[in-house]
């Protein structure tokens, strides 16, 4: 029997029963599957929606649900169904705090991301998947979920709606809330996208609105380090230096994003809000100094409104908002201290 034809067998919003305890001890030490069931949406109403859902390391040892940004996927580093590099592989080589023999990773592709869901979705809605994802794995409760950017998001909205799902939640650069400026930036970013749509330049559009993103996650510090030379003429037009390197992540996105992906996705992040004080895990948030996508300032004011004990820190780093995919030691370092950190024994 198939996970996904095993569904049915799982309640849809409680703890799994001895059928999907079973049966995660039949899982594959590393696997993947899809999930289709009904679902309330926040602001779209009952869809029937597909999460397709990996996961690396024996399914009996302490659970930890990986997600990063909008454009990160189920696939978080190579494993023994897959092995091409994910997308955090290089902190899962680098750093033992996501150690696939110490802990099962698991991960999904977002709900839209294949363009299949043409309504407004919710960090909610993700979370509540995430939730039915659990019930049909056989998953009681999570060691903790790592969220990063979005998928900060979407670890907030599982805390708040699911508590007892996981013992702790790592935030790493995501707020309960989007910060204005950094809404009115991916603004413009979606009316880049509905211009090729209008033009029947969809891959045009898109890949412009990555090339806008990657200012914003990145540093001006970095730009100035690593494109540090004079603007060229080139066939009588300026090209500055760092134009050619925009360029290259613009079209790579754009040959695996589709447009309706990308809008609702982007809409989604500026959907996000939480009351900090309905969080009851323990969690640890980690700022970047230089992110204007989630200030330091705002997470810090977050952990102290949270109803649970709150770790803050803040680190340093070139990469700015990238930082998570790129301070390998400094972030790894965080994760292992919440990963290892005493676990109360119920949810306050």
């Amino acid at each position: 029997m198939s996970l996904a034809s095993a569904e049915a067998c799982a309640p849809a919003h409680s703890e799994p029963d001895c059928f999907g305890l079973e049966l995660k001890s039949r899982l594959p030490a590393g696997g993947q599957d899809s999930f289709e069931f009904e679902l309330e949406m926040r602001h779209a109403g009952l869809r029937r929606v597909r999460l397709r859902v990996e996961w690396t390391g024996d399914p009996r040892l302490p659970a930890v649900w990986v997600a990063g940004g909008i454009s990160a996927h189920r696939h978080v580093c190579a494993n023994q169904i897959d092995a091409q590099p994910g997308w955090w592989q290089e902190l899962v080589d680098a750093h033992p705090a996501l150690d696939p023999q110490r802990y099962c990773l698991i991960a999904c592709d977002w709900l839209g991301a294949e363009g299949d869901i043409d309504a407004p979705i919710s960090s909610e809605d993700q979370a509540d998947a995430i939730a039915r994802a659990l019930d049909v794995l056989g998953i009681r409760r999570l060691r903790a979920f790592v969220g990063a950017s979005y998928g900060g998001m979407v670890g907030q909205a599982l805390a708040v709606r699911h508590p007892r799902r996981l013992e702790r939640l790592v935030c790493l650069s995501a707020g309960p809330r989007p910060h204005p400026f950094a809404s009115a930036f991916r603004a413009l970013q979606r009316q880049v996208v509905a211009l090729g749509q209008l033009q029947c330049a969809d891959q045009l559009g898109l890949s412009l609105a990555r090339q806008f993103a990657m200012l914003s996650y990145r540093s001006p510090a970095e730009f100035a380090r690593r494109f540090d030379a004079p603007t060229e003429l080139s066939n009588g037009r300026a090209r500055s230096p760092s134009e050619a390197y925009l360029a290259s992540c613009g079209s790579r996105y754009a040959e695996r994003w589709s447009a309706t992906a990308f809008l609702r996705l982007s809409e989604s992040i500026d959907l996000h809000a939480i009351e900090p004080a309905q969080i009851r895990v323990p969690t640890h948030l980690l700022a970047v100094s230089g992110d204007w996508l989630a200030p330091p300032e705002d997470l810090r004011a977050f952990a102290a409104a949270i109803a649970a004990p709150a770790q803050f820190e803040s680190i340093d780093s070139l990469y700015g908002h990238d930082a998570f995919l790129k301070e390998t030691d400094r972030v790894g370092a965080l994760i292992a201290r919440a990963l290892n950190a005493p676990t109360a024994n119920e949810v306050h």
